[in-house]
């Protein structure tokens, strides 16, 4: 799989400030591209706890569903993470400026990101 074509992808959205493939059964950065100033290294093992965490709770809970995506609103900035569905154990990440950002049109980017591996 071409996980940096991926990133490329996503990086062609507006707004989109950095993209990364991460393995969350490590927390290892598999591909990542994008603005210098966000380590994605700690990003990729920070998300990596986020995406665990709501997994985790998930079962506790009993839900049987799937996450399609978790949005994290901050001040300036949306981060996106996907799991993939058809790639047990990885998630694309997205970082996005709010003021330049279509989140819907980012959210779709994500899924065919995603198609686009398979």
């Amino acid at each position: 799989m071409n996980y940096d074509k991926t990133v490329s992808e996503m990086l062609n959205v507006d707004g989109a400030l950095a993209a990364a493939v991460v393995d969350y059964s490590s927390g290892m950065l598999l591909a990542g591209g994008g603005s210098a100033a966000i380590d994605l290294e700690i990003a990729a093992a920070g998300n990596t706890e986020v995406m665990r965490a709501k997994m985790k709770t998930m079962g506790m809970l009993g839900l049987k569903d799937n996450i399609e995506d978790i949005l994290i609103t901050l001040g300036k900035q949306y981060h996106l993470l996907r799991p993939l569905a058809k790639h047990d154990g990885l998630f694309l990440y997205s970082v996005l400026d709010r003021s330049k950002s279509n989140l819907a049109l980012a959210r779709r980017s994500l899924v065919d990101a995603e198609n686009n591996l398979n």
